[in-house]
């Protein structure tokens, strides 16, 4: 199940119509919505939202049947056991981290972004950086992890040469484990224009 599935299924499951519904549904070999609607008492268009949600991911299946010319569905269940399994493994793009540790990049210049020292003084805390334009741009603080704060507190100056993401893992001597963290908020703070990225 993507996430896309399992936030329909988190979300139609936690409504209170929803066990109700699934009786309805264990007991009946099939049933239409408007006839789970009028036994329940509920609006149409709140089962019909159900069952079609609940068809999206897997656990009904639906039948198109017709009564005097007019075509509408029949739902049943497909299965009779509800499990919500994610692959995690599916957000890691292990290309994507092969290709970035090759980017090279720098501070901005006259990015304005704040770094805060731990503080121990060997790596930084967080970043803020201010989003908007005007009289009231707002604050923006990003905590940092103790491998990120490391590799910004030795990423190059903006008036320094580039250098690859790889190049300032080995100079901060951070472990291969943090690699995608690092990618991510080197990807975050490109967004946010604090550190520029050599194009190729």
């Amino acid at each position: 199940m993507n996430f896309k599935e399992a936030a329909i299924l988190g979300s139609f499951i936690s409504k209170e119509h929803a066990e109700p519904l699934f009786k309805l549904l264990v007991n009946y070999r099939n049933i239409s919505s408007s006839e789970a609607a009028s036994r329940l008492n509920l609006h149409i268009r709140t089962v019909q939202d159900f069952m079609e949600a609940m068809t999206i991911v897997g656990i009904l299946e639906k039948e198109e049947v017709y009564e005097k010319k007019r075509p509408y569905f029949r739902y049943s269940l497909k299965r009779r056991k509800i499990t919500m399994e994610i692959d995690l493994d599916t957000l890691f793009e292990k290309n994507q981290l092969l290709n970035g540790f090759e980017k090279k990049i720098r501070e901005k210049k006259n990015a304005g972004a704040r770094f805060s020292l731990a503080r121990n003084s060997q790596y930084f805390s967080s970043v803020a950086i201010w989003i908007g334009t005007g009289r009231q741009p707002k604050e923006r603080k990003i905590s940092l992890t103790i491998a990120q704060g490391n590799f910004l507190y030795n990423l190059p100056f903006p008036s320094a040469e580039t250098q690859s993401i790889y190049d300032i893992i080995k100079k901060a001597e951070i472990d291969k484990e943090h690699a995608s963290e690092i990618l991510d908020i080197v990807e975050l703070l490109v967004e946010y224009e604090v550190i520029e990225m050599e194009m190729n």
